[in-house]
């Protein structure tokens, strides 16, 4: 006997639902996102000590939480989680700087943030939600996603 709930399921099966991709394809692409989240903390916290250190000359641990939106002893706990993963060093009473690698980092992810942008800004996303979304996406995009991105963009 088919029930109501059976019936709906089966339409909806029908209608437009996604062949699933192979379990080892699936896979990856979930931990793929699993990686980008776990490093899109560091980014964002590499990526704004590079611009306080920029434009004001330090990144205090209560500029960074302020910024961030987030408690003072959050930020600095994942101060010293960029220390232990050599990104970035502190000194007492001065302040948070990055090290090469650190610095390296913010390079390449302002890079993304701004081709992100510039691409949403070419559909016609107001500046202002290109700069919101690309917060997000900017951790989540492959270099072959980029790569395009970046002839779309030379092209148009």
């Amino acid at each position: 006997m088919i029930t109501a709930a059976t019936d709906v399921a089966k339409r909806r099966q029908g209608r437009g639902a996604a062949k699933l991709p192979a379990e080892g394809t699936q896979a990856r692409r979930f931990g793929k996102t699993r990686s980008a989240q776990s490093t899109a903390l560091l980014e964002d916290y590499v990526e704004l000590i590079a611009d306080l250190l920029a434009s004001v000359g330090e990144a205090r641990p209560t500029d960074i939480a302020r910024r961030l939106g987030v408690s003072h002893a959050t930020a600095v706990k994942t101060i010293a989680r960029l220390k232990r993963t050599g990104l970035a060093t502190a000194r007492p009473y001065r302040g948070v700087f990055l090290t090469e690698k650190g610095q390296a980092l913010a390079d390449r992810v302002r890079v993304r943030h701004r081709l992100v942008v510039d691409l949403l800004c070419a559909l016609g996303v107001p500046t202002e939600s290109a700069e919101a979304d690309a917060e997000g996406i900017e951790h989540h995009v492959s270099e072959t996603t980029l790569k395009a991105f970046a002839e779309f963009l030379k092209r148009g």
